[in-house]
């Protein structure tokens, strides 16, 4: 009688009946988290998703901020004109100020984190007026602003310090409406600490460099 059999077949890789190694899969490798945001990277992320950066993180603080303080100096500046043209200007910047200050504060914001902080702070300091200042001297010049000329020239002297100070204090986790936010009173709690600080940038930074270059010298080492 014919009998049957059964065999097992074993599968032996190609690279083990040649006697070669087995190559491994690369393997993906994370990004390291100590990779710091560039500016490049912040500019080219607003590029890429300006609904998300700028109107869903359209920043409230700023808008409250910004347009009583520049409201306040736009009537300052129209004093001269009359009590009338002071509050007509007044009421034309808060109004300007409280829906477009947001989207400032949104794009000052987007830069908090980039490095080096000096390039930041120049990138900001070139795109706000661009966006800010065209746009404010169209609604003031439409709405007939007595003083026109010198109202703007005031608000842009604001801009440069402004726009320095928010990115100061963001970078410290202050008037931000993104991860980490705190409350407002958190915020202007800590606003004497923050402006002192902010005050004595400038001066440390002078002389942290007459230490370095003092100390580099040997003629002026104290003997």
């Amino acid at each position: 009688m014919p009998t049957s059999s059964s065999t097992t077949q074993i599968y032996v890789p190609t690279a083990a009946r040649s006697g070669r190694p087995t190559p491994t899969p690369p393997v993906a490798t994370a990004p390291s988290a100590d990779r710091h945001t560039t500016v490049r990277d912040a500019f080219l992320g607003l590029l890429r998703e300006p609904v998300q950066r700028l109107i869903y993180r359209w920043n409230w603080k700023s808008a409250v901020l910004s347009s009583l303080l520049r409201a306040s100096l736009f009537f300052a500046t129209n004093l001269t004109a009359g009590l009338p043209a002071a509050f007509a200007a007044m009421r034309t910047e808060l109004v300007f100020r409280a829906i477009t200050s947001g989207f400032y504060g949104a794009l000052t914001e987007n830069f908090r984190d980039a490095e080096p902080p000096w390039a930041a702070a120049i990138t900001v300091m070139i795109l706000l007026p661009i966006a800010n200042h065209s746009i404010e001297f169209v609604v003031h010049w439409l709405r007939g602003t007595r003083n026109l000329a010198s109202s703007i020239l005031a608000s842009m002297v604001l801009t440069a310090f402004s726009t320095l100070f928010n990115l100061f204090v963001m970078r410290r986790g202050a008037l931000i409406v993104g991860e980490g936010r705190r409350s407002l009173t958190s915020d202007l709690t800590q606003m004497p600490r923050l402006i002192g600080a902010f005050c004595l940038l400038l001066p440390r930074y002078c002389y942290r460099k007459f230490r370095e270059r003092r100390d580099g010298d040997p003629s002026q080492r104290p003997r």
